[in-house]
Formats: structure tokens, sequence, C-alpha cells
């Protein structure tokens, strides 16, 4: 019999609904799919943890399955405590944790500094194996840069990301392939730095399927408060798609404006979002997309886009069960290992890992124009195109 995969596991903590609890976890006790419990087809057998607290359940997990050893550092993790590279498969999971916060509201979370431990441990063995980011790769661009250019450069397999792209959608479809879109709009929830990574890849995952495919980002523009409200009234983007994309969402906050009309007004979004956040950016082809963060108003993540040649707005919801479901559940994981699953055993990335580096990096641009008073901020770095696989990699089951 062939050997099964070995996996190892780096994280930052890991607590009851943690990331790394909902992956790590799936990989351990295995998951619902297809209408069958699934058990992957390796083995974790090495874990690191950065911050241990009260709350641990590393140690509980480690007691349950004695396959799996903790080891106090990231090398000793890779190598099983030996003296090379002794794993098939690398998870980097760098949320949650007690981590500084800068001034600019973001989190400094050592997903940069675990890869460059990792790939350390790379070079040293002279061999690599694939690897796996969860959610953006880093906090700063040139170390996300740097973090794509060193897997490339080496030639081991990356893969990175978020969830959204590919739970299910209410409704149950895909952007066709080779689609000419002229404009897109999410409407979600969450912070910067955090939630909107989620909205970004809601979007990007639909508008990189378009006619000629990705072709990096020209420019971005944060608009916040007052002049998110400004924006919304001047059409910086477009009304039609943005009752589009909220008329999909499962968690509308009622209105009081009319007995038969559902959808608030422009009064009533002022009275249930407080503090409105949008980025809007212009790719190189003209693509206009905007991502709009209206916590109070829904707690889900809605598309809807304008395509040439078709009357009314394309649009879906990527489906994250409401809270508190969202949380207890958080079904959407499975898909998201179902992929982390395919890269070890095959060696091939569902989707490519530039997408992440251009989410990544409007993050942190939509980040900074905040910071800088919500001016507009050029980035020649976002010039990152490539093309998207024409299968679709949502759970469609």
């Amino acid at each position: 019999m062939p050997r099964r995969p070995r996996i190892a596991a780096v994280v930052t903590i890991y607590h009851k609904y943690a990331h790394a609890q909902h992956i790590v976890d799936r990989f351990l006790e295995g998951y619902g799919w297809n209408g069958r419990h699934h058990r992957p087809e390796m083995d974790l057998v090495a874990l690191y943890v950065d911050q241990v607290g009260e709350n641990d359940l590393s140690r509980d997990r480690a007691e349950r399955f004695p396959s799996m050893t903790i080891y106090p550092t990231i090398r000793e993790t890779l190598t099983q405590g030996g003296d090379a590279l002794d794993v098939d498969g690398v998870l980097l999971i760098g949320e949650h944790g007690n981590y500084p916060t800068n001034g600019k509201g973001q989190r400094l979370f050592p997903r940069y500094e675990f890869f460059r431990e990792i790939v350390e441990v790379f070079r040293e063995s002279g061999r690599s194996v694939p690897v796996f980011n969860d959610k953006h790769l880093s906090w700063k661009w040139e170390w996300c840069r740097e973090m794509v250019d060193t897997a490339q450069e080496m030639g081991f397999p990356m893969l990175a990301g978020s969830s959204l792209p590919v739970t299910w959608r209410t409704p149950s479809l895909d952007m066709p392939y080779g689609a000419p879109v002229t404009e897109a709009v999410c409407v979600a929830c969450g912070g910067i730095d955090g939630g909107d990574i989620h909205a970004l890849e809601t979007l990007q995952c639909m508008v990189e399927r378009r006619e000629g495919g990705e072709t990096g980002v020209r420019w971005l523009r944060a608009y916040r408060g007052d002049a998110f409200w400004q924006a919304h009234h001047e059409g910086v983007w477009s009304r039609e798609l943005f009752e589009s994309a909220m008329s999909r969402s499962h968690t509308l906050t009622p209105s009081r404006s009319g007995f038969n009309n559902p959808f608030p007004t422009i009064d009533d979004l002022k009275k249930i979002v407080e503090d409105p956040i949008a980025y809007v950016y212009e790719h190189h082809d003209g693509l206009r997309s905007s991502m709009l963060l209206l916590n109070g108003l829904v707690q889900d993540f809605n598309f809807a886009a304008s395509i040439e040649g078709r009357d009314a707005p394309f649009s879906t919801q990527m489906y994250l069960p409401m809270p508190p479901a969202r949380t207890t559940l958080a079904n959407f994981f499975s898909p998201q290992v179902h992929h982390i699953e395919r890269l070890f055993l095959t060696g091939e990335p569902s989707y490519p890992v530039e997408r992440t580096l251009l989410t990544s990096g409007l993050v942190i641009a939509g980040v900074d124009s905040l910071a800088e008073e919500q001016r507009q901020v050029e980035t020649p770095h976002l010039d990152i195109a490539y093309v998207a696989p024409e299968e679709s990699t949502y759970w469609r089951s």
C-alpha cells in the first residue's frame, strides 16, 4: 500500500471557532461531504501553535489523536523533530490570536513570518511541498509579493484565500465564462483588514471569469461615513446593482419606510448603517468594481454585475449560514478543506494564487486610502494579470 500523505499545521491559536479549529479539526475528524462523512486521504501528524491560552483545544486533540504530535517550533513541526523536511503538505493558518494592531487598523498576524520559517526548512532540506495560506497573505504588500514569488521560484504549489469563493451560492450559479462584464458590486458585512477580504474575494472570484480574464487594478479609492453617502448619491456605483445585490441578502434589516416595500430608503440606510465603507477600484480593462461594507443592514455577502447585452443584473449570494449558525456550524469551511485536500493530493491548486495576491493588495490599498483621508490610491503594483480556470470551484452539491 502506498504511504498516506502526512500533513503539518502551523497556526496562530487553536480554540473553539478559530479558523485553526475549523480547518485542522476537519483533517483530524473528517467532515460531511456529498451526503456522507468524508475522511481526508492523509494524516495530520504535526502541529505548531503559536499562542496557547486557557481555552486551547490543541492539547485535547493531541490526546485524542496520538498520531499527531505538537512541537515547540515551526522547524521541528515540519521535520517531525528530525533534521529535514518530513511532511508532504503544510497548512498555514494565521488567523485569530492576541497580536498587535497598527495605526491603520491592520492586525499584524505573523503569516509572512511563519511562511519564511517554513521556506527556510524547504531550502535546507533541498525539497518543498504544497502550502495552503488561510485568508489574505499579509498586511504588508512587499511581503505578499515575496510569498508568491518565493513559491514560484522554488516551484512549490500554493493555494490561498478565504472560504467565500468556494462556499454555496443562492442561487447556485457562476459567472458565465468569458462574459463581457462592465461593472460589479458586492454588498457585504465586516470590517477593514478582515471582513473586506471576504467581500473582495466575492467580487474577484466572479469578475476574473470575464472576457479576457483578469487584467489587474489601476487605482482604488475608499469612502467612509458622509463621503460614502455622497458617493452613493452621485452614482459612483450603480444604484441598480446595489439594489440587486441587496435583494439577494437573507439578513436584510427590515425597513419601516413602507408597508409593502421592504427596501430601505436612503434615510433608512443612514439610520441603519452607522459606519458605511466602500472600496471602489478600476481594473486595467475598464471594469469598475465596488465593495460596500454595510454593517447593520446585512450579515452576508451578495454580488451583482452588469453584463453587456443582458437587460437585468446578474446576481447571487455567497451563502454563509446566518448568525449564530455561521459560527457554530461553519460548513463553508468544508469546501475550502476539500480544495486543500486536492492541493495536497495532486499538487495542483484549484485556482491561481494570483487571485489572493490581488485581493491581498486590494485590502492593503483600501486600508491605505482610508488612512490617507480617503484619497485615490494608484496601484501600479497590482498589475496582476491571470486567467481563471473555466471549471467552477464553488460548492454545488
